[in-house]
């Protein structure tokens, strides 16, 4: 359906039309919900912003200009880089799309300069501090009153990177202590647009070990973590304060210093991306990110 809807298209094709003829492309090319929904407000906005009456072979490369420079500013609504990046990213996928079916001849966004942009370096703990947070959850392990949830927590998320919602998502059932190679953690998604995220990442026997303690002091039927999102949080805070770490501990920080620690240690790029769980689209940020974190020079994006 969408390459015959492609080819039902051509210059003289108002707007709305292509986009619907797109729209049934990126479902069919299994682009996820969100991708799918970015890509076609972004061309709305366009389609809003063009005359009523405007065939896509009529549009020029000054006329998507106009337009990014309507939208940045005159529109009178924000519009972050981040968003204008996107925006760009939108228009030279549709009418790179247009032309590979023969719908256009030429490419109107081709000459569009293409905005890039990297938000801020995240915070991630240095190798003094992460020790220190792992002695404070080691200390609260092995008191007077043992718990180890706090250690099965943080040293689950500093040496396998895995974000706050797949924790959050995680039961026993997703633990095989008894694979072949050693044991595993496996994370998975319900659904089937985020299919590649999922991923089996090795465990320490030291995380092992903590989690039979652990097991053995909370009742976890209801999830590895079986609590809210702000009671874990306020966990890892705790001990962040308590390790005298000046930034906020949380999954955020512990994801980037798992990947910071292993791009260090010689993992492979590749292997960082499929451990974290990234689109290799999303590796070209992550990527740059984590060399300048590790000290390499500033990496142009142009």
């Amino acid at each position: 359906m969408p390459v015959l809807a492609a080819t039902l298209i051509d210059a003289r094709t108002p707007l709305p039309p292509a986009l619907a003829a797109w729209q049934l492309y990126l479902q069919d090319q299994g682009s996820s919900m969100h991708t799918v929904k970015a890509f076609l407000a972004d061309l709305r906005l366009l389609a809003s912003y063009l005359p009523a009456d405007q065939l896509i072979g009529a549009i020029t490369t000054n006329d998507l200009n106009n337009f990014l420079q309507w939208m940045q500013a005159e529109r009178g609504v924000p519009c972050s880089p981040k968003t204008f990046a996107r925006r760009v990213t939108s228009l030279k996928a549709f009418f790179r799309w247009l032309q590979h079916h023969g719908a256009i001849l030429a490419d109107p966004a081709e000459r569009v300069v293409q905005r890039s942009v990297l938000s801020p370096l995240p915070e991630v703990l240095d190798p003094q501090q992460m020790e220190k947070v792992l002695k404070v959850a080691a200390r609260l392990r092995g008191g007077r009153r043992p718990d180890a949830r706090s250690y099965a927590l943080v040293s689950l998320l500093l040496h396998t990177g895995i974000k706050k919602g797949e924790c959050l998502a995680l039961t026993t059932n997703h633990i095989d202590l008894k694979a072949p190679g050693g044991p595993l953690l496996f994370v998975r998604y319900a659904s089937p647009a985020d299919r590649y995220k999922e991923r089996k990442i090795s465990l320490s026997e030291d995380w092992v070990d903590a989690y039979a303690e652990y097991r053995k002091q909370y009742d976890l039927s209801g999830g590895l973590f079986p609590w809210s999102p702000r009671r874990l949080e306020y966990l890892l805070e705790d001990l962040g304060r308590e390790a005298g770490v000046k930034q906020q501990l949380s999954f955020l920080m512990c994801r980037w210093t798992c990947a910071l620690n292993d791009l260090k240690a010689g993992m492979e790029d590749n292997k960082i991306r499929q451990k974290l769980g990234v689109s290799e689209i999303q590796w070209r940020e992550v990527g740059m990110k984590l060399r300048q974190l590790r000290g390499d020079e500033q990496i142009s994006l142009f």
